[in-house]
């Protein structure tokens, strides 16, 4: 309604309706973004492509450590247990976490297993590496790594015997490259330090 003097004057009622109209068209465009396929293209996805193990006898109470870096240099150990892609499922300290408590009562888990999960492949090289963190018998180890692809089915790609005899020693076992049809190739085990520790020269 126009007053004297030139001016216009609106309801208050009708500013409170395009105010609310307002913070509602914004919603709907955030809603959008938020739910746009297109968004979520980065997401990781959980399911797992390949699994590398790492197992030791059980009577055994050393404490070897699985180390697997990907083709971006990204590493994954006890210290950083995810790493883009990769993921350590189980730090198997020897005897030191062997018993698990369940409904109240103590169970002795006995094998000796650490795991690394590669959820998602990129191209080129994977190295994985083993690194005698605590040595508690005087006897050497024999140590069985073994690659599976389990995407759409599990399937063994690597397996390997290693024997390692003292502590802070740290050895590439396998550097490989996984390929789109399920293969790995380029396979070598060129000595390269994934730790941060200097204590054992790799040759």
């Amino acid at each position: 309604m126009r007053y004297p003097g030139g001016g216009y004057r609106t309801d208050p009622f009708v500013d409170l309706l395009f105010n609310a109209l307002l913070g509602f068209t914004l919603l709907f465009f955030v809603t959008l973004v938020y739910f746009n396929p297109e968004a979520r293209t980065g997401k990781v996805n959980l399911k797992a492509e390949y699994i590398i193990s790492v197992t030791w006898p059980e009577n055994r109470t050393d404490d070897i450590d699985l180390w697997v870096r990907d083709p971006l240099g990204k590493v994954v150990s006890y210290i950083e247990k995810d790493a883009g892609w990769l993921h350590l499922d189980r730090d198997d300290q020897g005897s030191v976490n062997d018993t698990v408590l369940i409904e109240g009562q103590e169970v002795i888990y006995p094998i000796n297993q650490e795991l690394v999960t590669l959820r998602g492949l990129i191209d080129g090289e994977y190295t994985v590496n083993l690194y005698y963190y605590e040595k508690r018998d005087p006897e050497p180890i024999e140590i069985l790594v073994k690659i599976e692809r389990i995407n759409p089915s599990v399937e063994t790609v690597f397996v390997k015997k290693v024997s390692m005899s003292r502590v802070d020693e740290e050895i590439t076992v396998v550097r490989f490259t996984p390929t789109r049809d399920g293969r790995i190739v380029n396979i070598n085990n060129r000595q390269l330090r994934l730790t941060p520790y200097l204590l054992d020269p790799l040759l």
